[in-house]
């Protein structure tokens, strides 16, 4: 697995917003040392189609094509739709063989690091601010960063389910990852006739806003005036729920949910008006 010397850990907390890159860097080693200790890659991932070994397969493909996409390369990959990227992640995976854990876990580490090597890169040359053509539509390359982050802990989480071991997602983490999620729900809004104005707080973070109007979906800084719902959910079941591995109801039988407000009874209904990318 490459390393990374001091002087670009350095360059890379200046280039992103603060940890997001040693988020990044983190994240890759923890998934890289669930890989290491896998004794079989056959083994089905609860919840998924996949098995342990496809999982990894294409954290590794997902993650070089980031790392291209930061470099500003044009990667088409699906049409932006979670219909059109499950069948692109399904192709790429016909075209991919490797499903041996240890050169995927080495890969998984490589592309995250040149993905950074990329940003700083971009912030050297001076192009950081330019939009990036990615596989859920336009981004800069802070929320670019966030997606990497996202992708990577929602299937990190995915493999420590399948070897049952720990996963990595943690409070600090989910915070790095909301400002990919709030760019992404207006692109990801399920068919709907939902009109309503919510306030989503992540436990330990400030609230903002999400308003339905005929389905359509707008992602506000602050929470909308005369809010019909109010939703506090704890940080790792926020990401769970909105990457589609916890059910709302199971999250709120744990404590892990909240809602108050006008209509509380809206507050089930929210994950439902999103496909999870």
């Amino acid at each position: 697995m490459s390393g990374v010397d001091g002087g670009t850990q350095a360059r890379t907390r200046d280039s992103l917003p603060e940890g997001l890159g040693r988020a990044i860097r983190e994240t890759a080693s923890a998934i890289a040392a669930l890989l290491d200790g896998a004794r079989d890659m056959s083994v089905p991932v609860p919840g998924l189609e996949w098995t342990v070994g496809e999982t990894a397969a294409h954290l590794a493909l997902a993650n070089g094509l980031m790392a291209d996409v930061a470099s500003g390369q044009e990667r088409f990959y699906g049409d932006g739709t979670p219909h059109g990227l499950a069948a692109a992640n399904a192709q790429s995976l016909i075209e991919f063989p490797e499903r041996t854990a240890k050169p995927l876990a080495a890969m998984i580490v490589e592309q995250a690091d040149a993905f950074l090597h990329a940003v700083d890169r971009a912030v050297a040359d001076g192009t950081a601010g330019r939009t990036l053509s990615t596989p859920l539509g336009p981004m800069d390359q802070d929320i670019l960063a966030s997606y990497l982050l996202t992708h990577m802990l929602g299937h990190g989480y995915d493999l420590a389910r399948g070897l049952r071991r720990p996963h990595m997602i943690n409070e600090m983490r989910v915070g790095l990852c909301l400002p990919f999620l709030k760019t992404a729900m207006p692109r990801v809004a399920a068919a709907s006739a939902l009109t309503a104005r919510y306030t989503v707080r992540v436990r330990g973070g400030a609230a903002f806003g999400v308003t339905f109007t005929d389905g359509t979906v707008e992602v506000l800084p602050d929470p909308p005036e005369r809010s019909d719902c109010t939703i506090l959910t704890e940080p790792v079941a926020f990401l769970l729920i909105a990457l589609g591995r916890l059910g709302p109801w199971q999250a709120m039988a744990r404590g892990a949910v909240l809602a108050w407000g006008r209509k509380p009874w809206l507050a089930p209904r929210f994950p439902t008006a999103f496909n999870a990318p």
